[in-house]
């Protein structure tokens, strides 16, 4: 039977966790006791962790189960790029049951060499340990899959309706920054990113639209831009007072969203005058993992073609 991999960045499971969670993100260097404790109240904020492991285990049971009823039947597994289960020893059981053909499948719809080309890089390392001969194809990107372009318009339509004077609302679509030298010349993540935003605006009929990095974990000028908060700045000088945040480079709740957005941009906005609310996360909704299976399926259906 083939195999599919979703594939998570990866997220503590304890405070206990967060030390050597942060070594591993940093490829094994010793963090200093102080970032370890500012990771850490980052998660105290949001519950001690994030549901993220939850949310990735009830979407391959989704992914699974939708596959089956459309009559494309492959085996489900996920793994993490930063923590356990780690994509590698995920693959080396994969490798095991020698599938015709494994799909690698990051929950990240856009491309960018850092990270779905980590995430393959991952896979591979998995395949190697075995020397599996194993066809694989990994998606690079899905960022214009009409369920995903729906389930997020949908989103973004249903938090308007709840905003008072929705029609004064600036929405911001919102991704993951990266470091600037980390992001090759050809690198499509920005236009990826652009290009959904503008998808999304146009079926939930918005007109009123930025864009914005947000999670940037250095000074500015050396990560893509520009901010959030520096979005937030310009509009408070323009008189903006209302925001709608759409996180369309996250498919999942995690600290990102939990933190990033709902506890610090939250607080950055307020005191600029500004509220902001958040669309939810796409987590496990049924539109999403119909945009899964879409994107998995013509893969199963011929795996010897590549996207």
């Amino acid at each position: 039977m083939p195999a599919i991999l979703l594939m998570a960045y990866g997220s503590p499971n304890s405070l206990d966790e967060v030390g050597d969670y942060l070594a591993q993100v940093r490829g094994g260097r010793v963090s200093r006791p102080e970032e370890i404790e500012h990771l850490k109240q980052r998660y105290q904020r949001v519950g001690g962790q994030t549901p993220l492991l939850q949310i990735t285990k009830s979407q391959t049971n989704a992914l699974e189960k939708k596959l089956v009823a459309d009559g494309t039947p492959a085996r489900v597994l996920f793994g993490m790029k930063h923590w356990h289960p780690f994509v590698e020893d995920v693959v080396e059981k994969i490798s095991i049951d020698n599938p015709p053909v494994l799909v690698g499948l990051a929950l990240a719809p856009h491309y960018s060499k850092l990270s779905t080309g980590g995430y393959e890089d991952s896979v591979r390392r998995g395949l190697a340990r075995k020397s599996s001969d194993i066809h694989f194809v990994m998606v690079k990107s899905w960022h214009k899959e009409p369920s995903l372009i729906t389930a997020l318009s949908s989103r973004v339509s249903s938090a308007l309706s709840e905003m008072s004077g929705s029609d004064r609302t600036m929405v911001v679509f919102t991704a993951h920054s990266l470091p600037l030298r980390a992001v090759p010349d050809d690198d499509p993540y920005q236009d990826q990113l652009l290009e959904t935003s503008r998808l999304v605006a146009k079926e939930a009929r918005v007109t009123d639209w930025d864009f914005a990095f947000q999670s940037a974990s250095g000074p500015s000028g050396t990560w893509l831009g520009p901010s959030l908060k520096e979005k937030i700045s310009e509009f408070s000088n323009k008189g903006i007072n209302q925001i709608l945040v759409c996180p369309v480079g996250f498919v999942s709740d995690h600290l990102e969203t939990l933190y990033d957005l709902d506890v610090e941009a939250r607080g950055y906005a307020n005191s600029h005058g500004i509220e902001l609310a958040r669309t939810l996360s796409l987590n496990n909704d049924p539109k999403f993992i119909e945009a899964l299976a879409a994107v998995a399926r013509p893969i199963l259906i011929k795996p010897m073609i590549a996207l």
